[in-house]
């Protein structure tokens, strides 16, 4: 996914006891005759990704609370990790559900009691039990943001390829090499894995005899791909201008696209298409009043913040009520006639071992190299 550059915002401002007496003794006031000082509220803090820290993504929160949280931003997850342990208090963090449980083997997350929460009915159902959420029956992610991986092509260049359906397959064949884009990424091999049969989820975790399979689907992709990108500009520009005629996309991709009058299609592979998503976890090295954490994680869960992110974004959010408050047209410009049968319909992206992940980018990693 997607995201900037580490700034640290944490902001402090109370005043110590001892500067207190220093400040009475140089007034000729005896300590033991003034009134004890109340010990201010700790500001909530929030480990946040760039952007997600302007105020319209929580406005609840600031309408109760009269201020913003102390945010500090991370541009990955692994940052936030390492950050944490060094001994950062933080009390709320905004991951993604494949890292959650990177997190709790850290023992520094806390369950979260969704009935305090009073948007949790709301939230779309295949989300409130998917990977990540829920950790040994307990919820210890709340679902925020969320969006679709899938093919976005020019259909005024891709003629009738798609007549009996759409696919990923048209990353795999030969005759549009030099003309399609792929995310450079191991799941690409899961992708060649699912064009020739094999389902999502015995493939994301393969291994061993199943990964050396894998390989000649996966020369395919990269030997087709123009450029295997990183940079989701970079490939929207090469589809906009017909360089490329398919990508490995966002929703952002057919939001962008249309909105500039360009002929673009979001499929629905009939392998199947994927959806990711981010939310809040609450943290246990926070000092925060946990009542903060719960009204900034409800706020992110409201329509109105839904409302924000799908219209400026082309991203899903984990309240169904926020695609009726949405502008139709920016509901389908990401793609999406029937939010929830589209939520359902989608493959969740699951979380894979570390040795899987190892196994996987290191035969990546290998059939780049021996690009054509």
């Amino acid at each position: 996914m997607k995201r900037s550059k580490f700034v640290d915002q944490l902001s402090q401002g109370r005043i110590s006891r001892r500067d207190a007496i220093r400040g009475a003794a140089a007034f000729g006031v005896s300590f033991a005759l003034m009134p004890k000082l109340a010990k201010a509220a700790e500001p909530l803090t929030c480990m946040e990704w760039a952007g997600y820290d302007a105020p319209a993504y929580f406005d609840p929160f600031m309408k109760k609370h009269g201020n913003a949280p102390n945010f500090s931003i991370f541009s990955g997850e692994e940052e936030a990790l390492a950050k944490v342990r060094a001994g950062f208090a933080a009390d709320v963090m905004h991951p993604c559900n494949y890292s959650v449980g990177r997190f709790i083997e850290a023992g520094l997350t806390l369950p979260i009691d969704t009935s305090k929460l009073s948007n949790w009915n709301d939230v779309f159902e295949p989300l409130k039990t998917a990977d990540g959420v829920v950790k040994d029956g307990k919820v210890v992610m709340v679902p925020a943001d969320w969006g679709n991986s899938s093919v976005a092509y020019r259909p005024d260049l891709v003629g009738d390829y798609f007549k009996d359906g759409e696919s990923w397959k048209i990353f795999f064949d030969d005759a549009f090499a030099g003309k399609v884009s792929m995310l450079d990424d191991p799941l690409a091999l899961v992708i060649g894995a699912m064009v020739n049969g094999a389902k999502y989820e015995d493939s994301i975790n393969m291994m061993d005899a199943q990964l050396d399979a894998a390989k000649e689907m996966g020369q395919k992709v990269v030997n087709n791909s123009r450029f295997l990108w990183n940079n989701s500009t970079e490939m929207q520009q090469a589809l906009a201008s017909g360089e490329i005629v398919a990508a490995y996309g966002w929703n952002d991709v057919a939001k962008n696209l249309a909105a500039q009058g360009i002929p673009v299609a979001y499929a629905k592979p009939k392998e199947g298409y994927f959806t990711w998503f981010c939310g809040i976890t609450m943290l246990n090295t926070g000092k925060a009043d946990p009542a903060l954490s719960y009204d900034f994680i409800d706020a992110w869960l409201s329509p109105e913040t839904g409302k924000v992110l799908i219209e400026g974004s082309g991203y899903g959010h984990a309240n169904t009520k926020s695609f009726a408050a949405s502008d139709p047209a920016a509901v389908k410009a990401m793609g999406i006639t029937d939010p929830v049968e589209h939520m359902n319909s989608a493959i969740l992206f699951k979380t894979q071992t570390n040795d899987v992940v190892v196994a996987q980018t290191a035969v990546w990693e290998e059939l780049k190299a021996m690009k054509l």
